[in-house]
């Protein structure tokens, strides 16, 4: 009786042990995800979020680095592509309609022909048609460059963003003696005053 008393003692002290370490694994487990987790939003680069603003909306990553002066450098920048865009859209679509107004044989089209296109042979049309498609394409990609630069912009401010730049910066410039082929120069140093002195450039 004793010994199976002292059995099922063992054994019920062995299962607790067992459930113990298993809840203290899962919650070291946890505990560590956490930790993972807040380390990874805290580490999340500004310059990536200003990127991914401007790459929304350009200008916005502007804003989100507080530069709010460039903003309108952004937009007026992107409105020369822009217009251009525009603007041979416009005569694309009235020289491909002269183009065509010229080959059919209805009279009616002939007078909805703009002005400026109505002397023009079909030979002419054509060219012109197709300068002004190019050009559109060229517009295109002008609105895509102009986007990437206002991405880089704002990636650019934002890891700048994580270096302190303030009034304690000193420069000095000091004669040098180098060498005897150069025997005078200048050595410039550049420190912020409550930190060690960067390594100096020798200017021979």
């Amino acid at each position: 009786m004793c010994k199976q008393l002292f059995k099922g003692l063992f054994t019920i002290s062995l299962l607790f042990l067992t459930v113990s370490h298993a809840n203290a694994q899962r919650l070291k487990d946890t505990t560590l995800q956490e930790v993972v987790s807040d380390t990874t939003k805290k580490k999340k680069s500004p310059a990536a979020k200003a990127a991914l603003m401007s790459a929304i909306l350009p200008g916005l990553g502007q804003v989100n680095n507080k530069k709010y002066w460039k903003v309108p450098l952004v937009y007026g920048v992107l409105a020369i592509p822009v217009s251009t865009f525009q603007y041979n859209r416009e005569w694309y679509q009235k020289t491909r309609f002269a183009f065509s107004a010229k080959l059919d044989t209805i009279q009616a089209n002939d007078a909805l022909i703009v002005r400026e296109l109505q002397p023009l042979s079909t030979e002419s049309l054509k060219l012109y048609r197709n300068q002004f498609r190019k050009n559109m394409d060229f517009s295109i990609l002008g609105i895509l460059v102009a986007w990437g630069l206002n991405i880089i912009d704002a990636t650019v401010d934002g890891h700048l963003k994580n270096f302190d730049i303030n009034s304690g910066l000193t420069m000095g410039v000091k004669p040098k003696i180098s060498s005897p082929q150069a025997p005078i120069g200048l050595a410039i140093s550049i420190s912020p005053n409550y930190k060690k002195p960067l390594p100096r450039v020798n200017i021979n």
